[in-house]
């Protein structure tokens, strides 16, 4: 059965420890997705404008016939709005396509800034690449944009009802700590990439000491990058095989025993329903998976292999 923990929020919300993770969802998939997993149960969802499936997402919603403000939802702002006036035509756009009055949270979704091949009252609903990613030939083209300038926005978007909670992420400490010196609303959440090969302990003691939560993206090491997931590692099996649970069970236990919250994502009826059974390993197997950790594999630096740029 599912243990429906939550956590609370800095703002003084409660956000669901397990939720539907959207990213990598295709046309119509993550529509029946969404529509399952809420009446399964989940009452968290996060979702993200350069997912380019918000309105599918809206629509699952919708058809779900569980009501908005049962349901936590996350968005996040993408590298394209990072100038001031373009945040408020980043967070409406998404709220269009989700069909919403308002977002529970609002992440910078990396701290990289791109420039926008447009005007912000020219931002579309349901982006395409060329719009994500403005190329000059094969080279990104970012620009300088202090977080500081962004977050400040973000922080209007508070006061004018847009969202209830703003947060970062990909934020390493340093980031953090420039946001925190300088804010007026403190971040509630830090969404970054850990699993049981990556498990930054010293960021997210860092983010806990400062009371924002953490979101484990890529809980399974999924990855656009064809490299072999934590999830199909022989540790993480051979727990799933003794416990009689799947090894993204496994890897979504490990997760919420660290006082995280878990976004896993898949559109097959059957793993959602599973991925939603939460339980509590066993600390000799919560050792053992712990062991994972040396191997710090970082899954997913698209600033490396993709924007050439430094993120972490």
């Amino acid at each position: 059965m599912a243990l429906n923990r939550k956590l609370s929020l800095n703002s003084g919300a409660e956000i669901p420890v397990v939720g539907l993770g959207t990213w990598l969802s295709k046309p119509d998939e993550v529509r029946k997705a969404v529509k399952h997993a809420l009446e399964t149960g989940y009452r968290h969802l996060d979702c993200a404008y350069v997912y380019c499936n918000e309105d599918e997402v809206g629509q699952g919603i919708r058809e779900s016939g569980v009501a908005r403000e049962e349901i936590f939802i996350t968005s996040k702002l993408w590298n394209t709005h990072h100038r001031k006036e373009y945040v408020k035509a980043g967070v409406k756009a998404s709220l269009k396509a989700l069909g919403l009055n308002y977002l529970d949270l609002y992440l910078i979704h990396w701290p990289v800034s791109f420039v926008n091949p447009g005007k912000p009252e020219e931002t579309p609903v349901v982006p395409n690449m060329d719009y994500l990613i403005p190329k000059k030939g094969d080279v990104v083209q970012l620009e300088e944009v202090d977080p500081l300038e962004t977050w400040q926005a973000m922080e209007e978007l508070v006061e004018e009802g847009y969202v209830k909670a703003i947060g970062l992420s990909n934020f390493n400490i340093e980031k953090t700590q420039y946001i925190l010196e300088h804010c007026k609303i403190k971040p509630a959440m830090n969404q970054i990439e850990l699993h049981p090969a990556l498990q930054q302990p010293e960021l997210v003691s860092f983010l806990h000491k400062n009371n924002i939560q953490v979101t484990a993206y890529s809980p399974l090491g999924n990855n656009v990058y064809g490299e072999k997931r934590v999830v199909d590692d022989p540790i993480i099996v051979d727990i799933a095989k003794k416990l009689d649970k799947s090894p993204a069970q496994v890897c979504i236990a490990f997760a919420a025993q660290r006082g995280l919250i878990v976004i896993p994502k898949s559109v097959t009826p059957s793993r959602i329903v599973e991925n939603f059974q939460d339980f509590e390993l066993s600390k000799e197997d919560f050792d053992a998976i712990a062991t994972l950790g040396s191997r710090n594999i970082r899954y997913n630096d698209p600033g490396v292999k993709d924007w050439n740029c430094t993120i972490f």
